[in-house]
């Protein structure tokens, strides 16, 4: 395949990518969603974006890495729009924001905070980051099939990390700490760090997007957590089984 073909970023040419796209942070992930498709591969591994396509039902898939933060989430929505993905199902990780989400529950997203800037560039702050109703529904349904615990509900995303785990370090340590309690009394479940920019672009290019995240940080523990792995299996396979029943509901569609 000539590199002229080749998506600058993510390193792939129409045919090597399914119109749905599981979407994690992490490249050590894509090979994990993969262990679920049938005839999977790896097809490239170029920068932070690390690519495994197979088929579900007959129907062909893939797992792409974003990377971190919403810069690299958007050139990859962008990049794998131009070949052809219809679907996103943003798989990450959050904090909790409120006392009753726990270590392991998932965090189904129905909307987004728009606290990160990349989504800043493409639409005015006015415009909402909302989660498809078709993406929500599958993953709420793949999670009671799984009888795995969670929540449905807005979360924030943020550019910086740190602040948000620990805002003591922080020179605005005060003015941080009273924003992330301003946003959990306003029922904010989690933070991230993609959510709001997956959904927006998403939305902008006319595509369907969802995010289920793993909760890896409850709210005041001040530090990221080393889960069990079964709860990463867990949340992966609830994604898996979602992106199979809107597999299947679009083929009932017609």
């Amino acid at each position: 395949m000539a590199e002229a073909e080749r998506k600058y970023h993510v390193g792939l040419a129409a045919g090597e990518v399914g119109e749905y796209v599981l979407y994690p942070g992490d490249p050590f992930r894509t090979p994990l969603i993969g262990g679920y498709f049938e005839d999977a591969r790896e097809m490239a591994f170029s920068r932070e974006y690390r690519t495994c396509t197979g088929t579900l039902d007959g129907a062909k898939v893939s797992a792409v890495s974003s990377g971190i933060g919403g810069p690299s989430a958007a050139i990859g929505i962008e990049e794998l729009a131009d070949l052809g993905v219809h679907t996103f199902l943003r798989v990450g990780t959050c904090g909790g924001a409120q006392r009753e989400i726990k270590m392991g529950d998932l965090v189904i997203v129905t909307g987004a905070v728009r606290s990160e800037g990349t989504a800043n560039d493409y639409v005015p702050l006015e415009y909402p980051a909302i989660a498809n109703l078709d993406v929500v529904l599958a993953a709420r349904e793949a999670a009671e099939a799984a009888g795995a615990p969670y929540h449905l509900g807005v979360v924030r995303s943020v550019d910086a990390l740190y602040p948000e785990l620990l805002p003591d370090r922080m020179p605005k340590r005060d003015q941080l700490k009273q924003e992330l309690e301003v946003w959990s009394r306003a029922g904010v479940v989690a933070n991230d760090m993609e959510s709001s920019t997956v959904l927006v672009i998403s939305a902008l290019r006319k595509l369907r997007a969802g995010v289920i995240l793993l909760c890896v940080d409850e709210l005041g523990a001040g530090e990221i957590q080393h889960l069990d792995p079964s709860s990463m299996d867990r949340m992966l396979g609830v994604a898996v089984d979602a992106v199979r029943r809107l597999i299947q509901r679009d083929r009932a569609s017609g």
